[in-house]
């Protein structure tokens, strides 16, 4: 199953059920949910999958649709650093012995087709496709053999960074939490559909940057669920981005990064693509 997230003309956002493997002419079911207008608020019900299912409602083609993030406010959003085998490798480091863990907020979510903004602050502006978990049932301390019962499905993101910001001091929060910044999307394939092994890619004005297989996540997604809810407990629709492969622009020589008017687009095989535009952000004035 493939759930979405769209904005409404009329305002506000409602809950989609996709009616194919996701190209631009499949229907989507608006679904009629009194409780829920997006797929973070479906997930918190219970029996949601259930509900997902069998609910019915207005008809619209995808490819019409202002797809919002997946899942528009998580209560959590986690990330993963360095959990590419190869990449490690590449760039001559140790493989970790945990995970390397920041944090993001939901308001730096933004849709799968929405334009990313430049901030004037920062000229070193990278790319970072990523695998994503959403999380279906709530769960805290539970064991890797556990962990797949509580995962919705899967999901695509573009962890955009500030570099100049980021590598100010040795911690990245700095670099990670700028608004509006992680395209999310563009639907929850849900656990049973979709399993990590597929490729991830990133292109950049039809350039391809980033090519790797999701199968060679050093931690995998059961790992990771086990791991961060030994610390917090994970609601439904937190997000969990499981880390980038190798060819983002800070490693290249030259650097590259992206500017005013680039296409970037980020691809995992059977759960879609992120499409955004570049467009440098106007500082307010006083």
């Amino acid at each position: 199953m493939r759930l979405v997230t769209f904005r409404r003309a009329e305002g506000g956002t409602a809950v989609g059920r996709i009616e194919g493997e996701g190209a631009a002419d499949d229907q989507v079911v608006e679904l009629q949910l009194p409780d829920a207008s997006d797929v973070g608020q479906l997930l918190g019900q219970p029996g949601w999958r259930g509900v997902a299912e069998q609910a019915e409602g207005k008809r619209h083609r995808l490819g019409d649709l202002d797809l919002a993030p997946v899942v528009p406010s998580p209560s959590k959003v986690i990330c993963v650093g360095l959990n590419y085998r190869a990449h490690i490798l590449e760039m001559g480091r140790d493989l970790p012995d945990f995970p390397t863990l920041f944090a993001k907020f939901p308001e730096t979510l933004t849709g799968p087709h929405d334009d990313i903004p430049a901030p004037p602050e920062d000229v070193a502006l990278d790319w970072e496709a990523e695998l994503t978990v959403v999380i279906g049932t709530q769960c805290r301390r539970v064991s890797e053999s556990e962990a797949g019962d509580h995962i919705a499905g899967y999901t695509v993101a573009n962890d955009i960074s500030m570099r100049s910001w980021q590598f100010r001091t040795k911690e990245w929060l700095q670099g990670k939490m700028w608004e509006a910044s992680t395209p999310v999307g563009p639907a929850l394939v849900t656990a049973d559909e979709w399993k990590p092994g597929p490729d991830v890619s990133t292109a950049v004005n039809g350039e391809q940057m980033q090519a790797a297989t999701t199968g060679d996540l050093l931690f995998g997604p059961e790992a990771l669920v086990s791991y961060i809810s030994t610390m917090i407990t994970l609601n439904p629709g937190d997000l969990i981005l499981t880390g980038t492969p190798g060819g983002v622009g800070r490693a290249r020589t030259p650097e590259r990064y992206l500017v005013d008017g680039d296409l970037v687009e980020t691809s995992i095989d059977g759960l879609g693509t992120l499409t955004n535009r570049v467009v440098a952000e106007r500082p307010q004035s006083a």
